[in-house]
């Protein structure tokens, strides 16, 4: 299934740009964490670790690098592509969709997700609410028809 042989409706796009601009926020969030774990280049304050399992920022900003930034990347770059790759095949869910379609909807469902539990720690405010919203703007675009049949098998 090569993408060069199929047309790429609108919405394919929107929910590629989705995932984009999620993966880029996450890579955002987390790497700083990574470089200094004590949040200071995000000006995070370590109160908010008060009552987490963490010590110090290093895990939330790998989960965070991970699951929020390169996940979303590689689920765009697989709707935008749709490699034939087999690792991604042999935990695809939903053999008669490209592994991508199903990586769209858990990109989505991690970042909501990612939320509730962060809710839990840190007061809510702005930036939770619009991930939230837009994680469920990706699995509500990838579930269009349009996303479907684009990324449905042959």
């Amino acid at each position: 299934m090569a993408a060069t042989k199929k047309r790429r409706p609108t919405v394919v796009n929107l929910l590629i740009f989705l995932e984009v601009f999620l993966g880029i926020n996450g890579l955002v969030g987390g790497i700083p964490f990574l470089i200094a774990p004590d949040g200071s280049i995000l000006r995070m304050p370590f109160s908010h670790l008060q009552n987490t399992p963490f010590r110090d920022f290093t895990v939330p900003g790998l989960l965070l690098t991970i699951f929020l930034g390169l996940y979303p990347l590689a689920a765009a770059y697989g709707v935008w592509k749709l490699p034939p790759w087999r690792w991604p095949e042999a935990i695809n869910p939903f053999r008669q969709f490209h592994w991508s379609w199903a990586g769209s909807i858990a990109a989505g469902v991690i970042a909501m997700v990612w939320i509730v539990v962060q809710i839990q720690w840190i007061p809510l405010g702005f930036l939770h609410v619009f991930i939230f919203v837009w994680g469920l703007l990706i699995v509500l675009t990838a579930m269009l028809r349009g996303v479907r049949e684009y990324c449905k098998r042959a």
